[in-house]
């Protein structure tokens, strides 16, 4: 029985197994072991495949994913300086397409991908090439139509077997692994699986000594994650195009749009600025004023992200810098490379 033999009979026995505590420790190895040979999987097929590319602008990068034809190059092209084809029919799009958003001082880079379709993540459909895409995003902006909502579950499925995780944080599990002394399981909460059931999904994954500290009462999928280490975890947007065509009852977290129309693109704008959460930081020359135009960064940036952004020679010859602003006890605080800055501070850099 070959790998892909082998992760599909692992998958049916796991849909036919129901869970409870009795079968608890059962599903967790299967689950573990199906993680394991997906992995091998899909390094075997990485030294074949072909791969989509695309290169980063901007202060962040949001993609555009859905079914094909839902609207997808239409509403890049009416938030950007794009021109994607638009077209009545399937795969009007055959390769990622970027433009620039240009929002509250921030340039975003939207990326308008082909189509994806119910399988992308075993590969039909060009799928693997396309979530390769997608795990380099810092926004998922999902888009179905009126005519497909059942896509945005589909969609979904196939992001989380790509191992996208939408709108979650990574686990809070720090694994130490060691050379001998077994497996001791430390944990702040109660848990509400076993610990035999943590250490047989452990061992699948040949790690037979170490140290396990959870911060938080795990699912079977989480700890799996969190032992596999290559999940991306990205906030997402869902929008339903193409409401001037048929009226529509929407759950309060989708944003109905027409991207023909123009229809409610002003609020879909300020949600992915809210949802990538930037920062503005105003650069000040020493002994001057601070420019009127921000510097815009993601949260939680740091003056070592602001010498990069530069140039690279600051970061080499940087002595300090000061900073006026929300992140500093007094106003010209010194401060270093791994400062936290906050939205509106006000920075000097000092270089040799």
């Amino acid at each position: 029985m070959n790998i892909i033999q082998e992760i599909k009979r692992l998958e049916e026995e796991i849909r036919k197994t129901p869970y409870n505590k009795a079968t608890e420790h059962h599903i967790g190895r299967l689950k573990a072991k199906l993680a394991r040979l997906k992995e091998e999987a899909e390094k075997q097929r990485k030294k074949s495949s072909s791969r989509y590319s695309i290169k980063k602008e901007g202060d962040a990068t949001v993609v555009l994913v859905g079914y094909p034809s839902v609207g997808k190059s239409t509403l890049l092209n009416a938030l950007t300086n794009a021109k994607s084809e638009v077209g009545d029919y399937d795969f009007t799009t055959l390769k990622p397409i970027p433009g620039i958003l240009k929002y509250n001082g921030a340039k975003i880079q939207i990326v308008d991908l082909p189509g994806l379709i119910e399988g992308a993540s075993k590969g039909k459909g060009r799928g693997r090439e396309i979530l390769s895409i997608v795990r380099q995003a810092d926004l998922v902006l999902i888009v179905a139509d009126v005519f497909t909502l059942d896509s945005v579950d589909a969609i979904r499925r196939e992001l989380y077997e790509g191992g996208i995780r939408l709108d979650e944080n990574p686990p809070d599990i720090v694994i130490k692994k060691k050379a001998t002394g077994g497996l001791t399981i430390k944990s702040t909460v109660d848990l509400s699986i076993s610990e035999q059931t943590i250490k047989e999904i452990l061992r699948e994954h040949k790690i037979h000594n170490g140290e396990i500290v959870i911060r938080e009462d795990i699912t079977i999928d989480r700890l799996i994650d969190a032992i596999m280490g290559n999940r991306v975890y990205i906030p997402s947007i869902t929008v339903v195009n193409k409401i001037d065509l048929f009226e529509i009852n929407l759950p309060p977290n989708v944003i109905p749009i027409s991207a023909k129309e123009g229809i409610n693109l002003d609020r879909l704008v300020e949600e992915i600025y809210r949802k990538l959460d930037f920062i503005r930081v105003f650069l000040k020359p020493p002994g001057g004023k601070a420019d009127n135009e921000p510097m815009v960064l993601k949260r939680g940036a740091k003056v070592e992200d602001v010498c990069r952004k530069l140039h690279r020679d600051l970061l080499k010859n940087f002595r300090y810098a000061k900073v006026w602003g929300k992140s500093v006890r007094f106003g010209g605080q010194r401060v270093g490379l791994d400062h936290v800055l906050e939205d509106g501070d006000v920075l000097t850099i000092y270089a040799r």
